[in-house]
């Protein structure tokens, strides 16, 4: 769990999307451990926390940039922050950060099964890692 005097540290607008990510990610690590078969809810949760998690994980790599001066360029869509954090050094694998934007945007479609576990996989075995990749880079190098 993020620390409470890191998260007091964190309160100030300046870093509110990072603050926003790191709660996102405390929640998502709950699903680790977690096995199949997932009732209807359960599973749309978890989807719904990689989500959540992603978007805010985005955000915060925007934000950050942007304070650090890369906003010069035109920092809107997802996969432009995922190129140009890969190019800055604060994420160490573009190829990952793709697949789990193709991952959200197919989270419209977790209705199907086939797709909502394969989200929870993924999660489970990557995405969450790749996130605390992320977090660590932002507390050690990035505010």
């Amino acid at each position: 769990m993020f620390e409470e005097k890191q998260m007091v540290d964190l309160q100030s607008d300046i870093h509110k999307k990072v603050c926003n990510f790191l709660k996102a990610l405390d929640n998502l690590k709950t699903i680790e451990g977690k096995t199949p078969p997932y009732d209807a809810i359960t599973e749309a949760g978890m989807v719904s926390l990689f989500e959540i998690c992603f978007e805010q994980a985005w955000k915060a790599m925007k934000e950050r940039l942007e304070f650090n001066g890369y906003g010069e360029r035109k920092l809107g869509s997802p996969n432009a922050i995922i190129k140009l954090a890969f190019q800055a050094e604060m994420i160490d694998d573009e190829e990952l950060w793709s697949a789990a934007l193709r991952a959200r945007n197919n989270v419209v479609h977790s209705y199907s099964d086939e797709i909502a576990l394969s989200i929870i996989k993924d999660t489970q075995s990557k995405f969450i890692v790749m996130f605390e990749k992320l977090r660590q880079e932002l507390i050690e190098n990035w505010l």
